[in-house]
């Protein structure tokens, strides 16, 4: 299947609960997603630097 097709199966209810999984409404991808932020590790790092995402900062030590 393809990604948009992949998609929007995402988006619409399974017919069992255990059949639904996440995948990032931003570029489409299942591996690496971020529950509390709703989307995949890479848009949240490219989100997060370009300052989109209120409360997240780069961290220095």
């Amino acid at each position: 299947m393809s990604r948009l097709a992949l998609r929007n199966k995402a988006v619409s209810k399974p017919k069992f609960g255990s059949r639904c999984y996440n995948r990032c409404p931003l570029c489409g991808r299942v591996r690496g997603f971020l529950n509390r932020f709703r989307m995949c590790r890479i848009c949240f790092r490219l989100l997060s630097l370009k300052g989109d995402i209120p409360g997240v900062r780069k961290s220095s030590w």
